[in-house]
């Protein structure tokens, strides 16, 4: 049945997102607000489930050269470990800190950490990036992300 690796990953991504989705029917509601927290996380389930099917029955064949592709350097695994406890330690703090603190020491340091030296700009990105997301969920869709310890 599963012979080609995108017909094995897609149906691991379609189990994955309908956990997904399951969770995000879980969430909170919030009162007096017109798109409720759950709208984004929701139609990203869905998104990931539709792609997985048109995966599933993707017609490409998988030659020798797509295999070696595939592996990964022993080098670049420990890279893609580090990556993986920033992106753990950011889900952790998201709610204590809050969005905009939290994303700002995220993006700063993943990308300082996987090379781009220029403070500058990275400093520039790594505030004006939050903000602006933080601004439009907040204030022009109306979709409350946690202010953590900052006073708005």
């Amino acid at each position: 049945m599963l012979k080609t690796m995108n017909q094995k990953i897609s149906v691991f991504l379609i189990l994955f997102g309908a956990g997904y989705l399951y969770l995000t029917y879980n969430l909170k509601e919030y009162p007096y607000v017109p798109i409720d927290s759950d709208f984004i996380p929701r139609a990203l389930g869905f998104i990931l489930i539709g792609l997985a099917v048109f995966l599933f029955f993707d017609k490409s064949s998988e030659t020798e050269e797509e295999k070696k592709k595939r592996t990964v350097p022993k080098k670049e695994i420990l890279v893609l470990i580090a990556v993986g406890v920033m992106i753990f330690a950011y889900i952790f703090l998201f709610e204590m800190l809050g969005f905009l603190l939290t994303t700002a020491l995220f993006v700063f340091f993943c990308s300082w950490f996987l090379g781009y030296k220029n403070w500058v700009s990275n400093v520039l990105v790594s505030i004006i990036f939050p903000s602006a997301l933080y601004y439009l969920f907040n204030y022009l869709l109306q979709i409350r992300l946690p202010q953590g310890i900052l006073p708005f």
